[in-house]
């Protein structure tokens, strides 16, 4: 068994933990049962989503020219096209070719089950059910530019 598959059952238990704020419970009420895309990206938080990033950074680094590990690096990934953003990671076909760039939106999708959109995807990870914490962690890629929000993420999830 891999590095990155061993830490997998650890991502569920921390996005778990993560999801028991008590921000988190005011955001989840105010949306309300089915709230869409836009209301989720509205009210996304990015310091969580930092903090949900945590179990990546075994796979993903979020630094300019830090390089890539299991994954690739995913700084500046938002508004690049897949399969793109690292010039040394070994992408497989699948993902090359899906063509498009990763929007939040997209991103969104590729969060909740990246076998199911992209198959044939090297990604071990099965994905992130909750759409908040999906909101959330999109927000926190956003603000991995040059040009991001100026938010600054945390420091223990900028590896």
């Amino acid at each position: 068994m891999t590095r990155a598959a061993t830490r997998l059952p650890l991502v569920g238990l921390a996005l778990l933990v993560a999801a028991c704020s008590d921000d988190d419970g005011q955001r989840r009420r105010a949306l309300g049962a089915t709230p869409g895309f836009s209301d989720l990206m509205r009210v996304a938080d990015p310091v969580r989503g930092g903090r949900l990033f945590g179990p990546c950074a075994a796979c993903h680094t979020v630094r300019a020219g830090a390089g890539d590990r299991n994954g690739p690096g995913l700084f500046d990934v938002v508004g690049k096209p897949p399969g793109e953003n690292s010039r040394r990671f070994g992408y497989t076909a699948a993902l090359r070719s899906l063509g498009g760039v990763w929007s939040p939106e997209r991103l969104d999708v590729w969060l909740t089950a990246p076998a199911t959109m992209v198959p044939g995807t090297s990604m071990g990870f099965p994905g992130i059910p909750d759409p908040l914490d999906r909101a959330d962690l999109i927000a926190y890629l956003q603000t991995l530019s040059a040009g991001g929000s100026g938010r600054s993420p945390p420091s223990s999830a900028a590896r």
